[in-house]
């Protein structure tokens, strides 16, 4: 089956993110839970796991609301990579009631930045943003009347 998601990179600490937004959205992590990069088989040609980088989470997925799911991983800059945290990807939350939105706005903005508090715009949804405490973007928009 089709199914759309959002996939996020933190440089080492997706375990910490990930059961921070499993206390907020609930549920088991989905697939086969959490894959380690210790879990890869051997690759000819590539070379052995830093010891420091076996434990890291190579993938790791959750469902939010209405079907969507998010995905991450450790992106370690030993294996070549580097996380830069920016303005281009936000998760959009659409609840079905603006007292749910309350309760999801309220434990993604913990210890982050809210954006733009939650207000009824000009389009008829109520709509607010922040930026997590992993500096994730959330957008929230519900269409309760």
């Amino acid at each position: 089956m089709a199914r759309v998601s959002t996939y996020l990179n933190f440089p080492r600490n997706t375990g910490e993110a990930f059961n921070f937004y499993k206390s907020v959205f609930g549920g088991e992590f989905g697939g086969t839970g959490i894959v380690r990069f210790k879990d890869i088989p051997p690759q000819e040609g590539t070379p052995p796991l830093a010891e420091a980088d076996k434990n890291l989470i190579m993938h790791v997925e959750l469902a939010t609301i209405g079907g969507h799911i998010i995905m991450g991983t450790d992106a370690p800059e030993s294996m070549g990579f580097h996380v830069n945290f920016g303005n281009n990807v936000h998760i959009n939350l659409e609840p079905d009631t603006k007292k749910e939105t309350r309760r999801l706005f309220g434990a993604l903005s913990a210890g982050g930045k809210i954006t733009m508090d939650l207000q009824d715009m000009f389009w008829g949804a109520y709509f607010g943003s922040c930026t997590d405490q992993f500096g994730v973007q959330w957008m929230f928009n519900c269409n309760e009347k």
